[in-house]
């Protein structure tokens, strides 16, 4: 059978939140299978678990923020991406602030730590989420217009484009399709960095966001270029990072999906829309296993290692 998995042995992380720029401790731990991922907030006078699911998002501004009771996590999508790039689907985060550190503002960071401590396979197997009937989330109209979409497909691909109205950008690809069977994850994904505008980062400090933010762990503007000294890692790197955003915003429904996504000016609000409008249709999906690799979609069935 297609196997769950987890890490081997705990890894360990020291950074500054972009938005809090608070120095935080994240401890990544392997987890028994269905255990799912689940954040623990270890710096509150009782740990308190907040196991990872699309319900539990409180607050999708700015990223994604995940809440139980009082206790929050902020900025889990980069750390959710490389999960879903690892396939690992069981996972104890212990961290000891309100938001998971920023690194170098990709999820390659994370993809490494995760590598570092090794995938495990585990003796469950691995439940997908299928998509069965096509879901849409539509906002706004005409200039303002944004949606994102699911479709069913044997596998996971992702399309996504963007409409930012800069020279740096445009003078880039604004749209760009992933498929994790055909594609790599870690070589053309996980490297792309989150990305701001000089402009909005007065403003975003000055309501106690970026904090934490600078050319070390973001691509930044000013009102024509690119202020970075190295430049991009890829050619199409802004909207590589939305896709990037986008499968760690689409993890958080508790297992892989297979599906096929698609979206336009979309983020972390809407995607959890689409997740939300996607678990009250239940005609919509259904809950799949394979009894064999072979029968699974490519790039899900490929060793650990591989990745």
């Amino acid at each position: 059978m297609l196997q769950q998995r987890t890490i081997k042995t705990l890894t360990r992380a020291v950074g500054v939140g972009l938005h809090s720029g608070q120095r935080v401790e994240l401890t990544l731990r392997p987890a028994q299978p269905d255990t799912g991922i689940v954040f623990r907030r270890v710096d509150l006078p009782e740990p308190v678990d907040i196991p990872v699911n699309a319900m539990a998002i409180v607050d999708t501004r700015m990223a994604s923020t995940i809440g139980v009771g009082g206790a929050k996590v902020h900025t889990i999508e980069h750390l959710m991406s490389a999960c879903a790039g690892l396939g690992i689907d069981n996972l104890y985060i212990d961290i000891t602030a309100e938001e998971v550190p920023i690194l170098d503002g990709s999820s390659a960071s994370f993809v490494f730590l995760l590598q570092s401590a090794g995938v495990e396979k585990q003796s469950a197997p691995k439940r997908f989420i299928r998509i069965t009937k096509p879901v849409e989330i539509r906002q706004g109209e005409g200039a303002n217009l944004k949606w994102a979409r699911l479709d069913p497909y044997h596998g996971f691909k992702l399309r996504f484009e963007i409409d930012f109205a800069h020279p740096a950008v445009d003078s880039t690809g604004q749209s760009v399709e992933f498929d994790m069977g055909a594609d790599n994850y870690t070589r053309d994904i996980a490297r792309a960095r989150t990305f701001g505008f000089t402009k909005d980062v007065e403003m975003m400090r000055a309501n106690g966001l970026a904090l934490g933010g600078g050319l070390d762990n973001a691509i930044v503007m000013d009102d024509y270029k690119v202020l970075n000294a190295d430049g991009l890692r890829y050619d199409d790197e802004f909207v590589k990072h939305k896709i990037l955003d986008a499968i760690g915003d689409l993890y958080v429904v508790g297992k892989p999906l297979l599906a096929a996504y698609s979206a336009f000016r979309s983020g972390h609000g809407l995607n959890n829309l689409l997740l939300r409008e996607l678990l009250a249709n239940e005609d919509c999906w259904e809950i799949a296993t394979f009894d064999s690799e072979r029968q699974a979609p490519r790039g899900f069935a490929m060793p650990a290692h591989a990745w």
